[in-house]
């Protein structure tokens, strides 16, 4: 799977194992090294794993990911400062999303958080992104000390179970009662299993589901629990094909920090605007980099997904897209087969002077473009 490989960011120390690691041998999960973490990519296929999780639900390991503690009397309105959604506006215990941008205006990272209380967030930097975004706040926290930070990351692991029988699977794992509605936040209470942490109804699939905070000594039981009561472990594999089908950014494939960029000609560097996503900016609020967000002419590359109207070479990341008579409008960042689409070809990237419902031409291979038609996502 190309486009869940890392192109910014990357690490040359061995990969870290979660503390899910044994399990998924237990598993005969086939392993790899993403983002510094050994993970698995698969348990059986691809596609089975995709489609399990949108008829029944997929378990996931994402303890890769971040998970960073704000607390202090004005966090929200410190968080704001710094950040594209307007903080101030999402009341506890909500989640939302939101892009970090440094100062010349190009994004750094996104991530979701949740305002626990007036005087507390919880957020959740991308998984090679956690020293970055560590060092990125650290620099502008208030100098009074009325914001501290604290990395939780090390010692906790999150499990994402997505799908339309999640609520039954965790009812049945942990007991009824630990249930949260979809973009909120709460605490896990008293449960079957004795487990401690918190609970999100976010997730990276466009299912409904949730994402599950423990601590590390806490992570086996809970996973054998939600296994055991009917979730289907997925791999990396499903998860990125999950979240293109949504046309869910991935950090370090659809965008880059110009500071970490490996792309020589700069393709990955956007802002928020560029990325045309249509929550976490809200621009009624001053915030780092806002100048470059309102800077932009209509006709600059902006982010849309094409959908394949015949068959051909499959859509990858860095292949060209063309208008029909040939000339260069852009380029993918991301692009597989979908599993719910009966492996039609669809993809996400750059385009300029395009709406949606063009016809384009994807250049698949040295011998074959395709036609392909401009969609704004979700695809499915």
């Amino acid at each position: 799977m190309e486009s869940i490989e890392p192109r910014c960011g990357m690490s040359d120390t061995p990969p870290v194992r979660t503390a899910l690691f044994e399990e998924h041998l237990a598993l005969n999960a086939n392993m790899v090294d993403f983002h510094g973490f050994e993970l698995p990519i698969w348990y059986s296929n691809i596609k089975d794993e995709h489609l399990a999780t949108r008829s029944g639900a997929g378990l996931f390991d994402v303890s890769h990911m971040g998970s960073f503690r704000f607390s202090g009397p004005d966090v929200r309105s410190w968080l704001e400062s710094i950040a594209t959604q307007r903080v101030t506006s999402v009341e506890a215990p909500r989640c939302a999303y939101t892009h970090f941008l440094d100062e010349d205006g190009f994004l750094i990272d996104d991530m979701i958080f949740a305002v626990v209380s007036e005087t507390e967030i919880l957020g959740v930097p991308n998984a090679s992104m956690i020293d970055v975004m560590w060092t990125w706040f650290s620099k502008h926290l208030p100098s009074d000390g009325s914001v501290v930070m604290e990395n939780l990351s090390s010692a906790t692991s999150i499990m994402a179970l997505q799908g339309p029988n999640a609520k039954q699977i965790l009812d049945g794992a942990m007991g009824e009662g630990q249930h949260v509605g979809r973009f909120k936040w709460r605490a896990l209470t008293e449960n079957n299993l004795g487990t401690s942490g918190w609970i999100q109804g976010t997730g990276y699939t466009g299912e409904a589901g949730y994402e599950i905070f423990v601590p590390n000594e806490e992570a086996a039981p809970l996973w054998r629990a939600l296994v055991a009561n009917g979730a289907t472990p997925v791999g990396l594999g499903a998860r990125d094909t999950l979240r293109l089908e949504k046309g869910y950014l991935l950090s370090g494939v659809d965008f880059c920090s110009p500071s970490l960029s490996e792309d020589d000609d700069g393709f990955l560097a956007r802002d928020s605007w560029e990325t045309n996503v249509p929550f976490g900016l809200d621009l009624n609020h001053e915030f780092i980099g806002k100048h470059r967000v309102v800077s932009h002419d209509p006709s600059d590359e902006r982010w849309w997904g094409v959908k394949y109207l015949e068959k051909g070479p499959l859509p990858r990341p860095g292949k060209d897209v063309t208008s029909l008579d040939g000339e260069p409008i852009g380029r993918l960042s991301s692009g597989a087969p979908s599993p719910s689409l009966d492996n039609t070809g669809i993809g996400i990237g750059y385009l300029a002077n395009v709406k949606e419902g063009d016809e384009v031409l994807v250049v698949a291979s040295p011998r074959k473009s395709v036609r392909a038609v401009v969609v704004r996502p979700p695809f499915y």
